[in-house]
């Protein structure tokens, strides 16, 4: 576990080859945002990441990336046990029909491969073609935990730095209220 301030990016992640995860890794160190980072085998599901959870506080989230019949993109994060009907979130979001987006969307728009995607991939959405949406659950967690591009590592970062790193992607915030 590191913490931002003890922050060596060459040095503790000289391992990590992946240069989009290098990069996030490094803005978030300059933005001095309150965040530490856990290393861990790859992680694709909800299930396996509670297998490795032991000093981790905060909400635990799952992400799905999703496109309608027009072709719009959606990022979809919820809590981890939210219980999500896909048929009824078009209503919701104000969508067409919608379905899972394939890998090589995912890549095209996000630039992760999937087990990867978490809110920290809009940094690469420079273009604003994915809405987000999270879930209102989160908003009683103090921190969020997500994977930074990468699905073996996971950042805990704090609600409100999150939100600063939103503001700076230009990515709008809505909120999903599924209860």
């Amino acid at each position: 576990m590191q913490n931002y301030k003890d922050f060596q990016l060459e040095q503790d992640f000289k391992n990590i080859k992946d240069k989009n995860a290098l990069n996030l890794l490094e803005k978030l160190h300059d933005f001095q945002y309150d965040f530490k980072i856990f290393s861990h085998p790859p992680l694709r599901t909800v299930e396996e990441a509670k297998k490795f959870r032991k000093n981790f506080e905060g909400g635990f989230t799952k992400n799905l990336f999703l496109r309608d019949k027009k072709k719009k993109n959606f990022l979809i994060t919820l809590e981890e046990n939210q219980p999500i009907n896909l048929k009824e979130l078009p209503q919701i979001i104000s969508s067409d029909r919608l379905s899972f987006a394939s890998p090589e969307r995912l890549f095209e728009f996000l630039k992760v491969i999937p087990g990867s995607v978490s809110p920290l991939s809009l940094i690469n959405d420079k273009e604003l073609e994915v809405s987000f949406f999270i879930d209102a659950n989160l908003l009683r967690n103090e921190k969020l935990n997500f994977h930074p591009l990468i699905n073996t590592l996971t950042i805990s970062i704090l609600y409100k730095d999150f939100l600063k790193f939103l503001d700076f992607t230009k990515h709008k915030l809505n909120y999903l209220n599924l209860n």
